[in-house]
Order: C-alpha cells, then structure tokens, then sequence
C-alpha cells in the first residue's frame, strides 16, 4: 500500500480548481488599437477627428484610464474612439463600468430642477442695483442743482419760494430709470450681442472639459469648466467647440439658447457662425 498521492492523481489534478480561469479576451485598449490599426488609421489622424488629444489616445490604448480625468470622460473617450474606428461603443463602455465599480447612479430630477430654477436669479439684483444707483444719481444731482441755485441767487423772500415747484417736478424724475428695465428679460445681457459677430456663452453645471477655436483655426479655450464658471467667446466668422461632457453645459450662440438635449458624458463637436444657431 502507497502512501500519498497515487501516480493518477498526480497526473490528473481535481476538476475543481480554486483558480478561476483567466479572461482572455483582448483589453478595451488593445480592442480599440486593433479597430485603428485594421481601419488604417494612425493615432494623429484618430486625435484630429476626435479632438482627443494624443497623449490621451496612447494611454487609453495602453489601458491607463488615469489621464482622462474621471470616469464620466473616460467612457466620453472610450464612446468617441470606439465611433471613430468604426465600432459598438456600448459593450466597450459595459466592460469599462463592470471593471471600474459600475455605472454611477443618475442624478436625481429633483436637484436638477432646483438647479435650473435657481440658476437664473444671481442675475436679478443687477438690475436692482442699477435702478437704485441711478435714482440715488438722479435725486443726488437734483438735489445739487437745487441747493447751489439757493446759495447763489437768494436775496430775498420770493426767491425762496422759488424751489418750491422744482422740488415737485423732481418726484417722477426717479421714476424713469425704473421704467426702462421693467420689459427687458432676465438674460438681456446675453442677447444684447453684437449683430456683425458670432457670440458664444457657455455656463457650466458641473465640470467640464471644453475646447473653443475661432474662425482662424486659433485656440480660444482648452480646459476645465468647474461648476459655475462662465465663458464668452467671439469671432468675426466662426467658433468651434469641443465639449468633453456635454450634459451639464448650458449653450447660449448669437443670444439664443441652444435646447439641445446633450448627455452626460458624451463629447459633442459643434460649430456655429453668425445669423441663427446652429449645429455643427
């Protein structure tokens, strides 16, 4: 009788091996470069037509999703490479989520809600400020004008009856400065723009990476938008943009707000000239 092991077993080990079997399927990155690579492209040309800079593409096709500044881009990216190949993007984002914690739960309606109603009204005491600042100018003056013509031709007492009627005249005079902005919208500012250029207002909800470029091909913006930062951008011509998570960014072009409907994470390439709005 053996002792151990039989020669058998040695040779045919239990089928229930605690090592799990390995996923051998190509990584996302490796996916993403045979795709380029099988298309012809070369990693300039996939960085021009994307906008994602190149630096990005050679570590998302490493599999080093650390350069792309979050989750919420690296999916962006991932979508816009795997479109710009010419494959599904979709089962390459589910891949990404199983493998970085999952999906993050959707933003609840009810803040958004909150967010958009309140976002307006920072905008609202300009208005009051002026009007207070031009009555306190108005009745200043009045006042001025009133006092220095007492001082320098009161001789006697029908001169001093004299202010009487324009002191009356001066109750409606504040009136005007209030009436002016009364019909003027809340966002006035923004569509107060020059006729003979393309304006283009971004106001961001959350952060966002953006690229703006004017009609000369020169770089206006390349960078973030943190959460309520604001950018202007004009040209003669035309503007370009880039936005890296489209969703959170409200649009404004020409003094009209662009209602598209942009999801979060996605990258939107838009281009807009003078005239009426309109997608490029």
């Amino acid at each position: 009788m053996s002792i151990g092991n039989s020669p058998e077993e040695d040779r045919n080990p239990p089928a229930d091996d605690p090592n799990p079997a390995v996923d051998d399927r190509p990584s996302i990155g490796q996916v993403l470069q045979q795709a380029r690579i099988a298309a012809g492209l070369t990693v300039d040309e996939v960085s021009s037509s994307t906008r994602v800079r190149i630096p990005i593409v050679h570590a998302i096709e490493e599999d080093d999703f650390s350069r792309c500044g979050g989750d919420v881009y690296a999916r962006g990216h991932i979508r816009t490479l795997a479109r710009a190949v010419g494959l599904d993007p979709a089962p390459l984002v589910d891949r990404y989520d199983a493998g970085h914690g999952g999906r993050p739960a959707p933003t609840p309606a009810a803040p958004l809600f909150e967010a958009e109603r309140i976002r307006p009204e920072p905008r609202r005491p300009n208005w009051t400020a002026a009007m207070v600042a031009a009555i306190v100018a108005v009745t200043g003056f009045v006042g001025f004008t009133l006092f220095s013509g007492e001082d320098s031709g009161a001789t006697g007492g029908t001169v001093a009856e004299g202010p009487a009627p324009a002191k009356t005249s001066t109750k409606p005079t504040p009136t005007k400065p209030a009436v002016d902005p009364k019909p003027v919208p809340s966002e006035s500012a923004i569509a107060a723009v020059p006729a003979d250029k393309v304006t283009v207002i971004l106001v961001a909800d959350a952060k966002s990476w953006i690229s703006a470029k004017g009609n000369d091909g020169k770089t206006l913006f390349d960078g973030f938008l943190e959460k309520g930062d604001k950018k202007t951008f004009q040209d003669d011509e035309k503007i370009d943009l880039v936005l890296g998570n489209a969703g959170p960014i409200e649009l404004w072009v020409n003094g009209k707000k662009i209602e598209d409907s942009f999801e979060e994470g996605a990258v939107e390439r838009l281009s807009y000239s003078k005239g009426d709005p309109e997608a490029g």
